[in-house]
């Protein structure tokens, strides 16, 4: 038999301590503040249930300017005991489910303190990026060996572990180390292949995580579907909490029966206080909660069978799955979009009500945004703006442009993001339930959904509805729409409106039906140029999969320059092939519904490169869509936009063709030969 090694992990954990050389440290049981220790209570042990989080050694990084970072160190005492990590190098905390995998969690110390810090993440509002150091001791030929191993956590990298380096000892974290400590934890930035590969991990956890809901409320509790989106919203409201608003806990949803005190009236209460600490509108709080109330006080799931109401599952459920993705940083993810699609898969109407509700996918919206070249001093405008999916997707270029553009000066970088969040973005959506949506979708951006307006689009003036510049107009030069399609011109109708008001000029572009262009958008698609340019015409993929069966294009306009019928050349683009692979496996997340199976990121690009600058010198820009790509002129008359009236069949062969046809020839020929029907010679 084996015989055991002996941990020493004690004596690992005094020599960690001893090296802080007088500076404040905090053992398992004291704690840096309040708030930390909240959050450590809240996160699930590391072992996976509930209970406290308890960190070998807890510090604060205290940088040159002012900067307050949480350190937390998990000690082991064994070889083989500092870290465990995946194929890729990553810190392997998550099965291949995207699963928590607390035996690594509990085993290895780098593995414990990326647990730690994520909690702190998760669960805190005032620290955006957390140290993780696992500390390690082992004998070895009558000598001790410690190993050091640093990682960078943050929200800024989604959370992603960064590894910052291995050390013999803990100086760094001296205050004589810290400015260039803290300086090269900084530089630790996601690439942006790294940035998008974890958008669409993000994207994956929550679409499965929102189905597995789903499916229990449709066979566990028999939740209606329509009220399904109202209900898990409320819920996220309610958990999230607020400056001076404590968020939800699973034990305030106590059972009682009495119509004022009951689990529902509870949870409006937190909605309510949630709401106004978020600086909305009065009206606008009135119109959410009227729709809440509908679920919470007089469906029935506030009423309590043994002292415990379905509500009370049910938000168990959603603090231990959904919140999590909510209370931290979502970076261009349009969550409730993926609720709305998720909760209404049930929902049995016809084609026609579909395409109505249906959401455009984010990697639609992004290239949306990057063809009319979105960029800090965009205003952009959504006439129906569905969850808030494109104007997230503009916000993010937005300010990624600031960012690049602003980067020597922080206070004017922090003015322009506050003024792209409070008065550069406008949407309108007239559905109330589908609008309470895009508010949360906002909410959750952090810019106070200041100018989502619940309204018909056909209706309104252009002007802003609230804030310092209420009631005057809003200097659009960015419009982007994904109408809906029962609308009067296939919802052309909605593009002529806001292109009128678009008195700057500026780029629209529209994902429609695609024989909206062929005549079915008349008499607005004829209209429409007389004031504003056709640049491009892009025959999509099946991006509705399984959702809607329609063809849809998305059309490029220059707004206000009108058409000029002889001398504007329109950029048509077969994009039938986008390089995904798409099913429809309800009970599947994005990594099965939707996979990249043929460059579908690079196919992106190209398409944006030839609607922004054409095919280039030498066809320079093609490469993906040779074939599927020509320019060509459109008449006045709006019923001529669509590529398949404008594809070139080229029917002069080429050499290539003459070579081909000889060899296929010879092949048969020489065939013929060996089974002795026929001879070289004969013909």
């Amino acid at each position: 038999m084996a015989k055991s090694i002996k941990s020493i992990e004690e004596q690992v954990e005094d020599w960690c301590k001893k090296q802080f050389n007088g500076q404040k440290y905090y053992t398992k049981t004291e704690t840096i503040n309040t708030e930390i220790a909240t959050a450590l209570e809240k996160a699930p042990s590391k072992q996976g249930g509930v209970g406290n989080n308890y960190p070998d050694i807890k510090y604060m990084l205290l940088g040159d300017d002012g900067t307050k970072i949480p350190v937390m160190i998990e000690v082991k005492g064994k070889k083989g005991d500092l870290i465990k990590q995946n194929d890729s190098g990553e810190v392997d905390n998550y099965n291949k489910k995207g699963e928590p995998n607390y035996q690594n969690v509990a085993k290895y110390a780098v593995n414990g303190a990326v647990h730690y810090s994520h909690a702190i993440l998760n669960f805190t509002e005032s620290y955006k990026e957390v140290v993780a150091i696992g500390a390690n001791g082992y004998e070895e030929a009558g000598k001790v060996i410690y190993e050091i191993d640093v990682w960078y956590i943050s929200k800024d990298n989604l959370f992603v572990p960064k590894h910052e380096g291995q050390y013999d000892d803990i100086s760094f974290l001296l205050p004589k180390n810290t400015k260039g400590f803290v300086a090269k934890l900084h530089s630790l930035s996601l690439t942006p292949e790294e940035l998008e590969d974890r958008k669409l991990k993000l994207e994956d956890e929550i679409e499965r995580k929102l189905k597995a809901l789903n499916q229990s409320l449709h066979d566990e509790q028999q939740i209606v579907v329509n009220n399904r989106v109202q209900l898990v919203a409320g819920l996220i409201m309610a958990g999230l909490g607020a400056e001076g608003v404590q968020p939800l806990r699973v034990e305030d949803l106590s059972g009682r029966d009495d119509e004022e005190n009951n689990d529902g009236q509870v949870v409006m209460s937190k909605i309510k206080m949630y709401l106004s600490h978020k600086n909305l509108p009065d009206e606008k709080i009135e119109m959410i909660t009227d729709i809440l109330k509908v679920v919470f006080l007089q469906s029935g799931l506030q009423v309590p069978v043994n002292r415990e109401s379905k509500l009370h599952t049910i938000y168990a459920d959603v603090k231990r799955d959904i919140l999590p993705y909510v209370t931290g940083e979502l970076h261009n993810i349009d969550f409730t979009g993926r609720l709305f699609n998720v909760m209404n898969e049930w929902v049995a109407v016809p084609d026609g009500g579909e395409n109505d509700v249906v959401l455009t996918p984010r990697y639609v919206t992004e290239l949306m945004a990057k063809l009319c070249e979105v960029n800090m001093n965009s205003y952009v405008w959504d006439f129906a703006t569905g969850s808030a999916g494109f104007l997230i997707s503009a916000m993010h270029q937005m300010i990624d442009d600031a960012k690049q553009k602003l980067a020597g000066s922080p206070h004017k970088l922090e003015e322009k993001i506050n003024q792209i969040k409070l008065e550069q973005l406008l949407g309108i959506e007239k559905l109330p339930d589908v609008y309470m949506l895009a508010v949360l979708n906002m909410i959750l951006m952090k810019d106070g959904s200041a100018n989502i307006i619940q309204g018909n689009s056909l209706e309104y003036d252009g002007n802003y509805k609230q804030g310092k510049k209420k009631d005057k107009p809003f200097p659009a030069n960015v419009f982007l729409l994904n109408p809906p399609y029962s609308a009067d011109g296939k919802g052309f109708v909605f593009v002529e409106k806001a292109l009128e008001k678009m008195s700057h000029g500026g780029r629209a572009a529209v994902l429609i039906q695609e024989n909206a262009g062929s005549g079915n958008g008349l008499p607005f698609t004829s209209n429409l140029l007389k004031n504003n340019t056709l640049r491009a015409s892009i025959k999509m993929a099946d991006i509705f999969c399984g959702k809607a069966s329609v063809q849809t294009a998305i059309y490029v306009f220059e707004v206000n320059r009108p058409h000029i019928a002889e001398e504007d050349v329109v950029r048509f683009i077969d994009f039938s092939n986008d390089g995904y692979t798409r099913m429809n496996r309800k009970k599947s997340g994005q990594s099965v519904n939707l996979r990249d199976t043929d460059n579908a990121k690079e196919r992106y690009e190209e398409v944006r490169k030839l609607v922004v600058h054409g095919k280039g010198a030498n066809d320079k820009n093609l490469h993906y869509l040779k074939g599927c790509y020509t320019e060509d002129y459109i008449t006045l008359n709006g019923n001529d936009w669509t590529y398949g009236q404008h594809q070139k069949i080229d029917t002069i062969p080429t050499e290539e063709d003459f070579q081909n046809v000889v060899r296929e020839y010879l092949s048969w020929k020489v065939g013929q030969v060996l089974k002795g029907e026929s001879s070289l010679g004969k013909q």
